[in-house]
């Protein structure tokens, strides 16, 4: 197909689009207000679809992080409910503390390869001149390298169950933590003072952080025991990690546990359960329905935003018709079609709306590498958010615009010649 027929058969189109643009021109604020709608819009499709890709990156990660059939034991259930005077309701808050006890019990278990306990804390961090006023404390038994990898820099170490059974006073620090306490000098082998105490610095680990676990700050980890001994802090709130032998079902693996706390609870057959077994399964539902709270209100303000635009092209549109009613007549008396009409405005349309479009995609592109820069959610604009963007906007573009553009496509040319 030669150039030139190409070239006819583009006209239509670019026309189309000059004249949009030159109507955008005359009437600023009117197309303004449109573009505006249009942009809103598209940003809120774009920002939350990066943010929720962004958290979908940090639950992949926690889940590899802990193993597929890794599950984990609390004192209260994940999902708490709403709570009166009456006594009758919450019955979780009498639920009693996960004892030592009972996690050496889980630990015999033939069915369990590891258990390990978990207590945040907060404390005082101080090495010299330097302090970090309230650092998270992660305190750990000594399977913590085995539950949760964590990526140790070159020369040190984690600590052993020796470590954690004598409460070893020995931590490890976290990249950031590091580096504000000892700068660009070596940590490794010195003394840090957590609430006046001091402890060794026996490794240094590289945080992946995540907006579960708050975000990237200077962490400490350390023995459980020695938070408790060292720091006299109150074991009464820790959970438990489970990895099921190998070869076991997830599944075979929780009943035992179950069956295991029940009889040390002498809780009877009838009587629930004084504690919460978490899946990663039950978790993964969790987060689902967080996110799919996102995506309505996205959706929500997503129309509103569209919405507001496809009245401004409605409005903005049937303006143009009437100002250039004269001018369609001319055209009709020189043989154009009203298929002709009908597709010149609807290009005029849509050129609205790509306009505002391209607009809220570059706002919303701008708007996430911000939150990933400043924030632990990994945000970034998955391609189907772009996709459904421009889509939307085209087809607010076409469907808001298909009244004016009908409208003056039907024009009787002799009436329209005659209009002042």
């Amino acid at each position: 197909m030669s150039r030139h027929v190409w070239a006819a058969r583009l006209h239509p189109l670019t026309e189309g689009v000059r004249i949009a643009l030159d109507a955008i021109g005359a009437n600023k604020v009117r197309a303004g207000l449109t573009i505006m709608g249009i942009a809103v819009g598209v940003l809120v499709v774009v920002v939350m679809s990066a943010a929720v890709h962004g958290i979908n990156v940090s639950v992949s990660r926690e889940f590899e992080t802990t193993g597929p059939t890794t599950f984990f034991v609390s004192r209260y259930p994940i999902s708490f409910e709403a709570c009166d005077d009456s006594g009758d309701s919450c019955a979780w808050l009498s639920n009693p503390p996960i004892t030592f006890a009972e996690v050496a019990a889980l630990k015999r278990l033939p069915s369990v390869a590891v258990v390990g306990a978990q207590m945040n804390w907060q404390g005082q961090v101080k090495y010299r001149d330097r302090t970090i006023p309230s650092a998270p404390i992660e305190a750990y038994t000594g399977e913590w390298a085995a539950l949760s990898a964590p990526e140790i820099l070159p020369g040190g170490r984690a600590f052993t169950e020796a470590e954690d059974r004598t409460a070893t006073r020995v931590v490890v620090l976290s990249t950031m933590a590091a580096t504000q306490l000892f700068g660009d000098g070596a940590p490794l082998d010195n003394e840090v003072l957590i609430n006046g105490v001091p402890f060794r610095v026996i490794g240094v680990y590289k945080d992946k952080s995540s907006i579960f676990s708050g975000g990237e700050r200077p962490r400490v980890v350390m023995p459980l025991q020695a938070l408790g001994r060292a720091l006299n802090a109150r074991i009464r709130s820790m959970g438990l990690a489970v990895k099921p032998a190998a070869g076991v079902p997830q599944v075979e693996a929780i009943d035992d546990v179950t069956a295991t706390l029940r009889g040390l609870r002498g809780l009877r057959p009838a009587q629930t359960s004084t504690f919460d077994i978490l899946t990663q399964a039950k978790l993964l539902d969790t987060y689902n329905k967080v996110v799919g709270t996102f995506f309505l209100v996205m959706i929500a303000l997503s129309a509103v935003g569209l919405l507001v635009g496809g009245i401004g092209v409605v409005a903005i549109m049937t303006i143009s018709v009437t100002e250039r009613t004269r001018e369609i007549g001319v055209r009709k008396a020189l043989g154009a079609t009203r298929l002709t009409i009908l597709w010149q405005f609807l290009v005029e349309a849509v050129t609205l709306t790509g306009i505002g479009a391209g607009l809220g995609l570059a706002l919303g592109w701008a708007i996430a590498a911000i939150v990933r820069s400043t924030t632990p959610i990994e945000t970034s604009v998955p391609p189907l958010a772009v996709v459904v963007a421009l889509g939307a906007s085209a087809v607010t573009g076409i469907l808001f615009g298909l009244f004016p553009a009908a409208k003056a496509s039907r024009l009787d040319p002799v009436e329209a010649l005659r209009y002042e």
